[in-house]
């Protein structure tokens, strides 16, 4: 992929703020601009965003329906009615139910869990799930990730005397269903300071309110923890301020006392005796979560994450590991044959998106090939499959583009949608669906900025090899945990020349290992591209070149500096 680089050199003003505040803090400028730029402008923010603290987190009683939630919750205990905790079957939905029904089962007996099967009975609120509910004695349903949309479900509900509240994270319609709380930040009557929780952030602030009103300390939510930095990661949610603080204490649990069915996970993914970082959770941890719901399942899931013995865990965990090698040959094949129709319709060339179907495709990894689409072509993407006389969709976006509201655009022809500015799912009329690409494609041109279907590279400072110091990377570590709207910060390097040592390496000599020398320094810096073989005659030709990249440790060489080189180019291009 060619790349346009991103680099807006330092205002004056922006230098001297970020030479002042790297100053009081005895950091490197570089880094103080990198705070700058994150709208870190104070010496007191800036510690509040290096050592994020739980004594921060907001009062979870600000979010609207808080309290009567609480009372409800209280009243059932109280009652020994029999509650449900009922999720959405991806990792945001099953570790909010694992993380629920663990924080209540400590105190509570007569609950009980559920995750719907994708296939059998598909997202949200289903009949087969109320029945199962009624014909179990249940009286309150806490539903975890989903029901904001629910309406016909839950008013069905109510006639069976089975109450519902509501931790949902997607965006309401106006009408809103008639639950007796409805936790959830994005509504517009809604004034909690911060909206991007996770489905499973929405249910740690309920087991947050609950514990300090029945006076539990709080200290028995940070087990719990774990769950949180699990969601964060794997649902893309910015990690800023309170889904900072989530994330970063998450991320400590998860290193140093992760609950039985997350270490079992670790131990399958080989991350056992590591670091975890952000980014091991998003390509190892939770696609693993995500495959059982995605091949079978998702109840599988939770009851591994909720496990208390660790051979049974493991057990689970390999079982949920083959899952995920099915999904992986699914998704790539899909993946193939999608990348083919796009080559094949002219058409799509000339749109700002993308919509493809196929009646063939499995359900449970047409969000992932919808995602690997966008990526690929830098366009919003939806993807389908037939579902008898539907359609079931999942839709992914590029930056800065909100793909939930070109969905709702074309609302008159859903029989459901929801989701939030990047993701979205939906279902239409499999016949429906050539007009409902005219007009999301239509909707789309309309809105969407050109720069946002370019495949932009976001340059956060330009440093020499000399600069790559061990405290400017221990520095560095200080930024995570890293995410949406705290990116892991990209750096380029201007003329630098192969050492001669360079070479193609992987199964299919896809990748390039590098050993770089600058014009300004005879330091020689380890460095790994992948999928980047096609610049190796290039930089074999002794002619200089500049380089992207983010510094990272060498998970294989403790303490040893290695460059992850996202582009490479011919210097004689200017950034």
């Amino acid at each position: 992929m060619q790349f346009k680089w991103n680099y807006k050199t330092p205002t004056p003003e922006e230098t001297q703020a970020a030479n002042e505040l790297g100053e009081k803090l005895n950091i490197n400028p570089v880094l103080a601009q990198l705070l700058i730029r994150r709208g870190i402008q104070t010496e007191s923010a800036a510690k509040r965003f290096f050592r994020p603290q739980l004594a921060d987190l907001i009062n979870p009683f600000l979010m609207k329906d808080m309290d009567v939630a609480v009372d409800r919750l209280n009243d059932a205990m109280g009652r020994k009615e029999r509650i449900l905790v009922y999720g959405d079957y991806d990792v945001d939905g099953c570790t909010a139910v694992a993380l629920v029904y663990k924080f209540l089962q400590q105190f509570y007996s007569n609950i009980d869990y559920y995750i719907p099967d994708r296939y059998d009975e598909g997202y949200g609120v289903s009949q087969k799930g109320l029945e199962y509910a009624a014909a179990t004695g249940v009286k309150l349903i806490i539903i975890l990730d989903c029901g904001i949309k629910a309406i016909e479900e839950i008013t069905l509900a109510k006639s069976l005397g089975i109450d519902f509240i509501i931790c949902d994270h997607h965006v309401p319609d106006e009408v809103m269903p008639p639950a007796v709380a409805i936790l959830n930040p994005k509504r517009e009557d809604d004034s909690y300071p911060f909206k991007h929780l996770c489905g499973c952030g929405v249910g740690f602030k309920f087991m947050q309110a609950f514990a300090k009103n029945n006076g539990i300390p709080f200290s028995k939510l940070i087990p719990l923890l774990d769950f949180c930095a699990v969601s964060i990661a794997a649902d893309l949610v910015p990690v800023t301020e309170e889904n900072r603080i989530l994330a970063f204490h998450g991320l400590k649990q998860l290193n140093q006392s992760p609950s039985i069915g997350l270490k079992s996970i670790i131990e399958v993914c080989g991350l056992s005796g590591r670091e975890i970082s952000m980014s091991d959770i998003m390509f190892k941890i939770g696609p693993r979560i995500n495959a059982s719901g995605r091949i079978e399942n998702g109840k599988e899931t939770v009851d591994l994450l909720v496990e208390r013995d660790f051979n049974t865990a493991l057990k689970a965990a390999r079982h949920i590991d083959e899952y995920n090698e099915q999904r992986k040959d699914i998704d790539k094949q899909m993946t193939v044959e999608a990348n083919q129709i796009v080559e094949k319709l002219e058409s799509q060339k000339h749109h700002s998106s993308i919509v493809l179907y196929d009646e063939n495709w499995k359900k449970g990894v047409i969000g992932i090939v919808a995602s690997r689409l966008t990526e690929i072509y830098v366009r919003p993407t939806v993807v389908l499959t037939r579902d008898g006389d539907f359609a079931t969709g999942s839709a992914r976006s590029v930056t800065g583009f909100d793909i939930y509201s070109a969905i709702k655009s074309c609302r008159d022809l859903l029989v459901n949608f929801g989701g939030h500015t990047y993701a979205a799912g939906l279902t239409i009329r499999w016949n429906d669906i050539p007009i409902f690409r005219q007009r999301f494609q239509q909707y789309v041109d309309e809105h969407i900025h050109p720069e946002q279907i370019e495949p932009l590279l976001d340059i956060d400072a330009v440093i020499d090899f000399k600069d790559i110091t061990k405290r400017l990377q221990n520095d560095l570590k200080r930024f995570a945990p890293f995410g949406p709207d705290n990116e892991k910060p990209m750096f380029c390097t201007i003329g630098v020349y192969d050492y001669g040592t360079s070479k193609v390496v992987g199964r299919e000599q896809e990748h390039i290992k590098l050993e770089l020398v600058d014009s300004k320094s005879s330091t020689v810096v380890n460095g790994i591209a992948f999928g980047q073989s096609a610049a190796a005659r290039y930089i074999k030709s002794k002619r200089s070149f500049d380089i992207a990249y983010s510094i990272e440790e060498n998970i294989f060489k403790r303490n040893q500096v290695q460059l992850l080189i996202e582009d490479i180019r011919p210097s004689e291009e200017d950034i």
